[in-house]
């Protein structure tokens, strides 16, 4: 195959993912659901239209050209397996610079033999998070149809995605709806650095999330929350990058923190696509971990019995547990503000990964992702909480004896460390008042692996003797 290819955007659709209805529409259009029956939509593509490599490898050949943008961006480099915009039309910051690594330290704390455990650190995007992935997709489809507003809601990094995108190009203003007290500093430092149009409501992400939606349709303003499906078109890449960095192995494991669901939904759609196109010849198992304080997916899952059911999940299983939440007025509650939601727009698309994936779903505590995080942490890759629980849930697997030590096993790191430092200093916090506030409250009651700071007067001798006594 040629070093470049021409990408024909007539061959890429967005079709219902129910295959009772299949509805299918332009790319071109804005869509976040099916107007026949309401459920998600993917893009699709007409795959034997389109000139696919032979083989992964041949993206090798665009290393050398790391001058040009598509080529740098760890997204477009893939062009050809999202080929739904063409390549002047693209927008990129130089999103999924990303490190796939191999830890031992991190694989001993979950149980694994050495050489099998890999933490992909999707922190060291720009935004600092996984959502740069998935925003330079949306963000390109938004330029094609010509939007000049973009909106989402946020429990922080969405948000500053968005709002880097929104500043960088200059093409669109950003409109970002943030719960009330429900975004890091860290997180709400960049929006409003970056410039975007802040509206803080009463209410969580769920909320923001409803209104957001309706604001949206009422006003025009594109929708960039994964509910887009071109947010997952970007996302997908993720997964291509870990193959990338394995020499195009594939995994046995993929653990990932379960949110919105829209991760887990983007790399059941990568694998899917890449076997049928033969570029693959197996699938990697895929374990979704949820925060216990925000576990709609464990519930409805393990507790419940909710499967994709060949494209025919039992929405009654759904709609009682939020009427359940609603009697109960449950709101999300964990220190994995990321992950911290109720209602997963992409609750289907994961069941569909799930499926795929032969996938597996289980729930960590804040103490099991505390603890997790220190260890990533401790081996250099500083984390934000709910990154760590996909460690947190490897571990429990691993104890489960569901992972082997022998397994290649590769956890998702969604976000930097300093998306949310107020839990990491608490967390090695010497001052008990500070550490029962803002983690106490939330359940965790030990911090076993803190690295507390060591209070001397401001005496030479008194400095050097406190070094020696703690090297």
């Amino acid at each position: 195959m040629a070093s470049s290819v021409n990408i024909n955007t007539t061959h890429a659709y967005q079709q219902c993912v129910s295959p009772d209805c299949a509805a299918t529409y332009d790319v071109g259009e804005v869509r976040t659901s099916c107007d026949a029956c309401g459920s998600l939509l993917d893009v699709t593509y007409q795959w034997d239209q389109l000139p696919v490599p032979d083989s992964l490898k041949w993206f090798e050949q665009k290393w050398a050209r790391r001058n040009e943008p598509l080529c740098r961006s760890g997204v477009w480099r893939f062009h050809e397996l999202l080929p739904f915009a063409k390549p002047e039309q693209i927008v990129t910051i130089g999103e999924g610079q990303t490190p796939l690594i191999e830890t031992d330290g991190v694989g001993k704390y979950i149980g694994m033999d050495p050489g099998r455990l890999y933490l992909e650190y999707e922190g060291m995007n720009p935004s600092g998070s996984f959502k740069d992935n998935g925003m330079t997709a949306a963000f390109t489809h938004a330029r094609t149809i010509g939007a000049t507003k973009a909106a989402c809601a946020s429990t922080g990094n969405t948000s500053a995605s968005l709002a880097l995108y929104c500043c960088s190009s200059k093409l669109m203003q950003a409109v970002i709806f943030i719960g009330s007290g429900k975004i890091s500093y860290g997180k709400l430092s960049q929006a409003l650095d970056y410039g975007a149009l802040t509206v803080q409501i009463s209410g969580d992400f769920d909320d923001a999330m409803h209104r957001v939606r309706q604001v949206s349709e009422k006003l025009g303003i594109y929708l960039v929350n994964s509910v887009n499906p071109f947010r997952l078109e970007g996302q997908k890449t993720i997964m291509l990058r870990v193959l990338e960095s394995l020499n195009w192995e594939v995994p046995d494991w993929i653990v990932v923190p379960g949110g919105n669901l829209g991760n887990s939904s983007a790399f059941g759609k990568a694998f899917h696509e890449l076997h049928t196109l033969g570029l693959i010849d197996r699938i990697p198992r895929l374990a979704v971990i949820n925060a216990q304080g925000a576990n709609t997916l464990h519930e409805l899952y393990q507790g419940r019995g909710l499967r994709w059911n060949e494209g025919s999940p039992d929405q009654s299983i759904i709609d009682k547990y939020y009427a359940e939440l609603d009697a109960a007025q449950g709101k999300a509650d964990t220190i994995a503000s990321a992950i911290e939601i109720n209602r997963p727009v992409n609750l289907i698309k994961c069941l569909r990964a799930l499926d795929c994936c032969d996938g597996v779903v289980r729930e960590v505590t804040d103490q099991q992702i505390l603890d997790a995080k220190s260890q990533v942490g401790a081996n250099g890759m500083g984390c934000e909480p709910a990154s760590a629980a996909s460690v947190a849930g490897a571990k429990l697997l691993r104890e489960q004896g569901v992972i082997a030590p022998s397994d290649r096993v590769v956890c998702i790191l969604t976000g930097h460390q300093l998306k949310d430092p107020t839990a990491t200093v608490a967390y090695h916090t010497a001052d008990q008042d500070e550490f029962e506030r803002v983690l106490g409250s939330r359940g965790v009651s030990r911090a076993q692996f803190a690295n507390r700071a060591v209070k001397v007067e401001n005496n030479l001798d008194e400095i050097i003797q406190a070094i020696q006594l703690n090297s």
